[in-house]
This record gives structure tokens, C-alpha cells and sequence, in this order.
């Protein structure tokens, strides 16, 4: 089975709808997981649909796969009480950054539809509308207790929604302004302004992912911590006495 980066999607936390893809994460700090991750009241669970084993529970130290509850020495019980401890220090580390990834893109979309010279209306419904989806995001980030929160797609079509809603009217703005300059008998510059509105999208997205690269020094402080919690796991065993594998570190 081919390993993915759920895991580190996951602790992503929507980096991908803040702007910055979430598998930069997983690209920055070489790490990857088969597994889901599932942060509950009574512990952390791991879950997959193959192969075995398929549910890992670690609770205080304890650990139990598929069902099984797993012997440990004292020396694994103290890894994977560090492994849950390091675990809870670094979600919130995480979802800080997360929503920074929020607030340097709707930052950046401001920065943009600023230098439009767009009318007042639509430069005040724009910002609203920005506001507005950049809040309700950052909720979720703070509410996402799971990597099943993000599954596939969905931080991408999540910031599609938004630059749905809020690009067209930078588009229609920039229609308005391009009739206006053919009224006056300025055609090139009316050109120019049919051209710039029907190639919003994609002229924006390269300059915004740009922008976002101010974000990569907060994840590459992550990885420190990514990393001990691969180690914390080492030579734990499950069930079936082979070594656990919830999250891998390769090598750049």
C-alpha cells in the first residue's frame, strides 16, 4: 500500500485552504502515514483500512490494537505516555500556524485587490466577504480535532468555494473599469482590463503562493518535534509484535 501524508495532512489543520499546500508540511519534515489520527477525549486514536493493524488506541501510556490490548514493558509504556505528551504540546503549535496560513492569504488577497483600482462598493464587499471566510476557517482549524476533518480534497475545494465567491467581483469591478476606458477611447487600456479580468485566476495564484512562502520558517520549526514523535515510537510493538509504524521519517 502506498504510504500518504494523512497524518500530517491532519496536522496541517488546513494549511491547504489557508494557501499553503499541506503537503509542504509533510515535504518539509519528511515525514509520512499511512494512518488517520483521531484526537479523543480518552486518548489518540490511529485508524486505517489496511492493512493490519487498522485501529491503534493509545491512552496514558497504555496500547491497544484492533482490539487487542498490548503488554508493554515499562520503558514502551514511557514512550508512548512521551509520544501522547509531545503529541498535545504540538497540535496547538500546529493549528497557530495554520491560522497564520489563514490570515498571510486573506492578507495577500487584500494586498492584490488593492492595487485594482477598484470602487469603493466593491472594495468594501470584497473585504467582508474575505473576512467572513477567513473566520469561519479559522474556527475550523481550532474545531478540527481529526485528519477525517480534511479527507481528499477537501481543504482544496473548501478555498475554491472562497475565491468563487470573492474573485468575481474583483472580475466585474475590473469589467466595469475596461468599459469605462473604451467609453472614453482608451481601447488599449480596455484591452488590457478584459484581458486582466478574464485571467484573474490564474495570474493571482503564483503571486499568492509566493507570498505564502513566509510561513515555511513556522513549519520547519515543526519538525523537530514531527520527528521525535517518530522516534518516541520506535520498537514499541503491537499486537502481532511487530514494530508500530504510525509515522516515518525519510530521508531528504
Amino acid at each position: 500500500m502506498r504510504r500518504s501524508s494523512r497524518l500530517l495532512v491532519w496536522l496541517g489543520l488546513g494549511l491547504a485552504a489557508g494557501g499553503v499546500a499541506a503537503q509542504d508540511l509533510a515535504n518539509t519534515c519528511h515525514a509520512s502515514s499511512s494512518y488517520d489520527i483521531t484526537l479523543q477525549d480518552s486518548g489518540v486514536l490511529f485508524d486505517r483500512a489496511a492493512p493490519a493493524p487498522m485501529r491503534v488506541e493509545l491512552q496514558h501510556g497504555t496500547l491497544r490494537t484492533d482490539g487487542v490490548n498490548v503488554k508493554l514493558n515499562p520503558e514502551n509504556q514511557d514512550r508512548l505516555a512521551l509520544f501522547e505528551r509531545d503529541l498535545d504540546v504540538l497540535v496547538p503549535k500546529v493549528r497557530k500556524v495554520a491560522q497564520n496560513g489563514v490570515d498571510v492569504a486573506a492578507g495577500a488577497l487584500r494586498s492584490e485587490a488593492d492595487g485594482m483600482g477598484l470602487t469603493t462598493a466593491t472594495r468594501d464587499e470584497f473585504n467582508r466577504r474575505l473576512a467572513t471566510h477567513a473566520d469561519e476557517l479559522k474556527q475550523r482549524i481550532a474545531r478540527s480535532r481529526s485528519s477525517h476533518d480534511w479527507q481528499g480534497d477537501l481543504a482544496t475545494q473548501y478555498a475554491n468555494q472562497i475565491a468563487a465567491d470573492v474573485l468575481p467581483l474583483l472580475a466585474a469591478d475590473l469589467g466595469q473599469q475596461a468599459i469605462n476606458a473604451a467609453l472614453s477611447g482608451d481601447l488599449q487600456a480596455a484591452a488590457t482590463l478584459r484581458d486582466r479580468a478574464a485571467s484573474l485566476t490564474t495570474d493571482l495564484q503564483p503571486r499568492l503562493m509566493q507570498r505564502m512562502q513566509v510561513l515555511r520558517p513556522q513549519i520547519e520549526a515543526l519538525c523537530p518535534s514531527i520527528r521525535k514523535l517518530a522516534s518516541l515510537q520506535q520498537g514499541v510493538p503491537g499486537a502481532d509484535g511487530r514494530p508500530l509504524r504510525l509515522l516515518q521519517i525519510d530521508q531528504p
